[in-house]
């Protein structure tokens, strides 16, 4: 059987930490931006590095495990 949990959080992560989608830090304005739409390669830095973190975390140091079939 295959573990399909580094696919799904890995795709439920990329969605929700898309730079601008729901939040963005660094923000134009602000700290935090909420559904702006835009992006700068500073946001794209932070939210790359969000991503790691918190996929090592959930995948490395939780064991998340999804087995289908």
């Amino acid at each position: 059987m295959a573990d399909w949990a580094p696919v799904f959080v890995g795709l439920a992560l990329f969605i929700l930490l898309s730079p601008g989608l729901l939040f963005q830090i660094p923000g134009k304005g602000r700290i935090v931006d909420f559904g702006s739409f835009q992006t700068s390669g500073a946001s794209m830095l932070i939210h790359a590095v969000i991503y790691f973190a918190l996929i090592t975390i959930l995948l490395l140091a939780v064991r998340v495990q999804v087995f289908l079939g």
